[in-house]
């Protein structure tokens, strides 16, 4: 039994049973592949995958377990990488981060530049994407730490910890007849056309329900999962917008104009995803903290152990 084998097993099971999908992944041969896993289960006496033809249909019951089994096995090596790489130089390594255009353009800038400053030989590798897609690439390993606000849930295998907590704010063209309101209120946002994100992106569900919870009907318009795009329309004049307040600067984001909503919406948190038993570089506990102070070291381990 060879560990590239139990690579291969693993990843045609992560690829939804396409053996050409997990030869590109691995950068192998689609027939290299598949010859290693019949190699695997003449060795071990077992089927682990159904087949019909040359085509797979499926996990046998007891090739969910070696699946299973592989995952850890493969973690434990990694795991054993990663220490020894940390005892030779805990100075000097990649930090994978998968998140959302809202928190590497609005969120991360402060602890990234301070982290550089005292970790300068740490190559950071940051990957963009939805929350669903991040979420499955920490689950699966090829990303240290998940940050989003929706997502990381669908994955038991994820240890969730709360980073931080934010809130929105409507934005405006200058001189909109909504900046003239005394006391902003949902009912007075929802007589405008609205430009917000997608449904499943910075808490957009959690944004929804407070209307739902007023009885009312928002006409949202257009939605992005960029808020420097809801913004450029926001420009046009094609409504009003509701975004994180955090992606919102009154100096840059001139002429638009910024009411506060904190006072309308439940607070959204935005959460860090990090796979259960896996070992992170000494550097990623310190990045962890310069992002969320209260998340020291002792309990970062304790939720991941």
């Amino acid at each position: 039994m060879k560990l590239q084998q139990l690579k291969y097993v693993r990843e045609i099971a992560r690829r939804g049973l396409s053996v050409s999908a997990a030869a590109n992944a691995l950068h192998a041969s689609q027939p290299g592949v598949s010859n290693q896993v019949q190699q695997l289960e003449d060795e071990l006496g077992l089927k682990i995958f159904e087949r019909h033809g040359k085509r797979l249909t499926g996990l046998t019951p007891v090739g969910r377990s070696v699946v299973e089994m592989a995952d850890r096995v493969l973690m434990d090596v990694e795991n054993i990488r990663q220490l020894a790489a940390d005892s030779k130089d805990d100075q000097l390594g990649t930090l994978s981060i998968g998140t959302t255009h809202t928190q590497a353009r609005y969120a991360l800038p402060k602890a990234i530049k301070s982290f550089s400053q005292h970790y300068p030989n740490v190559h950071l590798n940051m990957v963009q994407g939805t929350p669903t897609e991040i979420a499955e690439m920490a689950a699966t390993g090829r990303v240290d730490i998940a940050i989003a606000t929706e997502g990381l849930a669908q994955f038991e295998s994820l240890a969730i910890l709360p980073c931080y907590d934010w809130n929105r704010s409507i934005i405006t063209p200058p001189n909109h007849p909504l900046l003239l309101e005394k006391k902003l209120t949902l009912e007075a946002i929802s007589q405008y056309p609205i430009l917000t994100y997608v449904m499943g992106f910075t808490g957009r569900a959690q944004q929804d329900q407070s209307f739902i919870e007023r009885g009312l009907e928002p006409n949202v318009v257009f939605t992005a999962t960029d808020a420097d795009v809801i913004k450029t329309y926001i420009d046009l004049d094609l409504g009003i917008g509701i975004i994180a307040s955090m992606a919102f600067d009154a100096t840059k984001d001139s002429p638009l104009q910024a009411m506060d909503a904190s006072h309308l919406f439940k607070p959204s948190t935005t959460h860090l995803g990090i796979k259960r038993g896996s070992y992170l570089r000494g550097y990623s506990y310190a990045f962890i903290e310069y992002l969320a102070p209260q998340l020291t070291r002792n309990i970062v381990e304790q939720a991941i152990a």
